[in-house]
């Protein structure tokens, strides 16, 4: 049976932080963003959109009705949760109104656990053909101000509708995890914002890419040939370059390594104007991937390597359906809806960095209205967090 991603959405905050203006502000060279990290723009999300607004918004847009009432598992892979006990999809499955006899779950490992979410889901459709698995990777990455990941933040969500006989990608059996107990990066409970060895998960990232390659091509007979992309997980697209350049054979014909370039470099489109969205950022490359490439058609295969801090990686492949593009929105469409987001002074921004929930002795807090996607936190109450769509008039 082919089982695989039969849709795509994406949502991402409705605010962006130019990079040439914050590296004005924070003294440095603007090329040390445009060059050094290959970013245009983040997108920063107020304090009345999170993991579940996101998520919600970027399955709204994609979702039949016939669809929500056949889902019957949502899994939400985040490192950004807003709540120690209830999963996030939970929320998620109200706001949708998917039909009540679905089982909500929520994943965590860094960066790493959608990938974990569609293994999930690609088990459970086998064993239950009928279903349909909505995986949701939605993430916040925050850092200190002024910090060196300060740079590498961003905000969004994909969300991806797993079914059998899927419009866009067959996902393959062969894969390959690695896992090594390390302390690249990482967030305590009592931290806001996570600890990170940048030089370091750099490194480990690179190595456990090389190694997972190495072992993959031997235990499954395969070369970058046979493939037309290679996705990467995208904390920022130069290091997804970095790592393209670690695993590029140069001894591949020339025509085959002008391709799998070309289709690298439509695959950070979208990273280079958003940022980091931890979960979701291979996703988003991979989105970015088939929204914009020219030389990709049916029966393609496509490698995807995903990564999590602390660490897990994997390498896993999928097989693009006839007719994909179909299903897909055009990358210029894409881009112009990310050019309709609001710029942020570094002063706003920052002002927006600092904005918390200032609970009353009873628990509760309101917010200062921002503009969200499809649905916004509209306040807490008695520690609750509410959640509710946005009208037409409020967008």
């Amino acid at each position: 049976m082919k089982i695989g991603i039969d849709k795509i959405g994406f949502a991402t905050a409705q605010y962006m932080l130019d990079m040439n203006d914050l590296a004005h502000s924070r003294g440095a060279e603007p090329e040390k963003f445009s060059k050094g990290l290959l970013l245009q723009a983040l997108s920063i999300a107020p304090i009345t959109e999170d993991i579940i607004t996101l998520g919600a918004s970027a399955a709204e847009k994609m979702l039949t009705q016939d669809d929500k009432e056949n889902i019957d598992m949502i899994i939400v892979a985040t490192e950004s949760g807003v709540d120690q006990s209830k999963a996030a999809a939970v929320y998620i499955h109200h706001l949708l109104g998917i039909q009540p006899f679905a089982r909500s779950i929520e994943m965590k490992e860094a960066c790493y656990s959608a990938t974990a979410a569609l293994d999930y889901a690609k088990l459970h459709i086998g064993k239950n053909p009928d279903s349909k698995v909505l995986v949701i990777a939605s993430d916040i990455a925050k850092y200190g101000i002024g910090t060196p990941g300060e740079s590498t933040q961003g905000a969004g969500s994909i969300a991806m509708l797993l079914t059998k006989d899927p419009a866009i990608l067959v996902l393959q059996d062969q894969s390959l995890a690695l896992t090594r107990d390390i302390m690249d990066f990482w967030r305590p409970n009592y931290s806001t914002t996570p600890f990170v060895n940048g030089m370091y998960s750099t490194k480990q990232y690179l190595d456990m890419l090389k190694t997972s390659w190495d072992e993959y091509q031997k235990r499954f007979n395969k070369s970058l040939a046979d493939f037309a992309a290679f996705c990467f997980h995208i904390p920022f697209p130069k290091l997804a370059l970095k790592g393209f350049n670690k695993i590029l054979d140069k001894s591949l014909p020339e025509a085959i390594k002008e391709k799998l370039k070309d289709n690298f470099e439509q695959s950070i489109l979208y990273s280079q104007q958003i940022g980091n969205i931890y979960t979701g950022s291979l996703f988003l490359g991979l989105l970015s991937l088939l929204e914009n490439s020219t030389k990709l058609q049916g029966g393609d295969q496509i490698a995807m390597f995903s990564y999590g801090s602390g660490a897990v990686a994997e390498i896993f492949t999928g097989t693009l359906a006839e007719g994909f593009q179909q299903q897909l929105s055009k990358g210029q469409d894409r881009m112009q809806e990310l050019r309709q987001r609001i710029p942020l002074s570094v002063e706003d921004y920052e002002r927006i960095f600092f904005e918390n929930a200032l609970l009353d002795e009873n628990g509760s807090a309101s917010f200062a209205e921002y503009k969200t996607g499809i649905f916004a936190l509209r306040e807490i109450f008695e520690h609750q967090r509410i959640y509710q769509k946005v009208t037409v008039n409020e967008k």
